[in-house]
């Protein structure tokens, strides 16, 4: 009988433990209509006319996915709403892609698992530009290593290229990503062109979360139960890995990236630590950690921030975190302790 009751009391002083353990919650101030599926990854487009029109869009993975679009109250946008995608999963954007000479949009860019390619539409007016997709991994000869998952957009600052950095569900121990150059022809067609492999994996789970710090050139992805590797995202300046940090610090998965900019060089890295239900800040300038904040979220896999005011509930900027409950989150950027 004796140790049955050790037995019994030891599985609740472990549970105890693992809940005192973790910090006080933060509440959203928005939390989204519903999504069909499985939501996944989001992206913010700030409306450059008027910033309280912006839109959050998000990825709703399954084979009847969608790249849902939400207004800063979290409602679905039906009309700028991109349904029947075959499993998409990452999403992002970036503004004044070229199409003609004097012609640009912004666009979004997303993966489509189903299809082995990489979506783009114009933003706000959500027209494909892409003839129905650009093929990703096509010269792999392993075929479990060409589902695409995450994708980042990276826009040169040396010449204003467009690039897709699009990692997938498995790979080889170098050259896990693939980076692709978007450009349109003097007709306005636009393809997609390989432009170099990269990328370490530990070879311990997948690579997913992917992002672009386009101003001072990195590009960080997350090695799942790794840490989160840094490397150069213009492709002269080599291939060599320039560090790999943070690893200690995640429970198990680590996932989404989102990197809060400030013009004078300083800002965030913000990762999720899924399995432990909280974010891990760290030093734009220098990946130190600074701290671990708790948002509410369950299981999180994607997230986005930007940090100009949009409107009376987003004053310092918005952050938007993907929730297990097929909704995403936002928060005022001041909830995070983070604003300028």
């Amino acid at each position: 009988m004796k140790k049955l009751l050790v037995y019994s009391v030891l599985p609740f002083l472990f549970l105890t433990s693992c809940k005192s353990d973790k910090l006080p919650a933060i509440s959203p101030d928005i939390k989204t209509e519903k999504t069909l599926n499985d939501t996944d990854d989001p992206a913010i487009w700030v409306n450059p006319e008027d910033a309280s029109k912006s839109i959050v869009f998000g990825t709703d993975k399954e084979t009847n996915g969608a790249i849902y679009a939400f207004d800063l109250e979290g409602r679905i946008i039906e009309n700028k709403t991109i349904r029947n995608i075959q499993r998409p999963n990452n999403v992002d954007l970036a503004y004044g892609f070229k199409i003609y000479d004097s012609t640009k949009t912004d666009v979004i860019l997303f993966t489509e698992r189903e299809k082995n390619q990489i979506r783009m539409y114009s933003v706000p007016d959500m027209k494909p530009l892409d003839n129905g997709g650009f093929k990703v991994f096509e010269d792999e000869v392993h075929p479990e290593f060409t589902f695409p998952m995450g994708i980042s957009l990276y826009v040169s600052p040396q010449d204003s290229t467009f690039y897709a950095i699009v990692g997938r569900k498995s790979g080889p121990e170098v050259g896990y990503l693939y980076q692709y150059k978007i450009s349109a022809d003097t007709t306005g067609v636009v393809k997609s062109t390989l432009i170099r492999k990269f990328g370490k994996f530990s070879g311990k789970k997948e690579i997913e979360a992917i992002a672009v710090d386009s101003e001072l050139g990195f590009v960080y992805y997350s090695d799942e139960q790794h840490g989160v590797r840094k490397y150069h995202a213009e492709p002269t300046m080599g291939n060599e890995e320039i560090s790999c940090f943070g690893g200690e610090l995640f429970q198990e998965d680590i996932e989404g990236i989102a990197i809060a900019r400030y013009e004078d060089g300083t800002g965030y890295i913000i990762v999720s630590d899924q399995q432990k239900g909280q974010f891990n800040i760290f030093s734009r300038k220098t990946n130190e950690f600074i701290k671990a904040i708790n948002l509410a979220t369950l299981e999180t896999d994607g997230c986005d921030v930007v940090t100009v005011p949009l409107n009376a509930t987003f004053k310092n900027g918005l952050f938007v975190a993907m929730n297990d409950e097929k909704d995403f989150f936002f928060y005022d950027l001041a909830k995070l302790g983070l604003e300028k």
